[in-house]
């Protein structure tokens, strides 16, 4: 289960949660199984290094969201919106990405595996 700590410093918003990730470089957050992040607006969001295994981040808007190396291992993100996010070296193994929206994000060294594609994904340019 996620780290109640990590829970209520993201939940006092994006730039607060990132200050936090500066502040306190030795952390890797603990967010496993959260569910607050559904259809949460975490635009610009540092979520590298992040342990969001089985995190349920439906219809979350993470435009230009570092999730770089993160886990996101069975992660519901259907909907998600992932413009320009940085998923550089991420673990999308059996994640849940139907109708999510990925353009122009940067997807080296992503890990995948039996990830989850019941409809349609883009991947296009991003049109705004």
């Amino acid at each position: 289960m996620a780290d109640q700590e990590h829970i209520d410093q993201l939940r006092r918003g994006v730039e607060t949660w990132n200050q936090w990730r500066k502040d306190h470089p030795e952390v890797f957050p603990d967010l496993r199984k959260a569910r607050l992040l559904r259809r949460a607006d975490l635009r610009g969001v540092n979520l590298s290094e992040a342990d969001l295994s089985r995190a349920n981040l439906s219809e979350a808007n993470l435009g230009e969201a570092d999730l770089s190396g993160a886990e996101l291992s069975g992660a519901r993100l259907r909907g998600a919106r992932l413009w320009r996010a940085n998923l550089r070296g991420a673990n999308l193994s059996e994640a849940d990405l139907s109708e999510a929206s990925l353009q122009g994000a940067k997807l080296e060294q992503v890990v995948v595996s039996e990830l989850i594609f019941r409809e349609r994904i883009c991947v296009a340019s991003p049109g705004y």
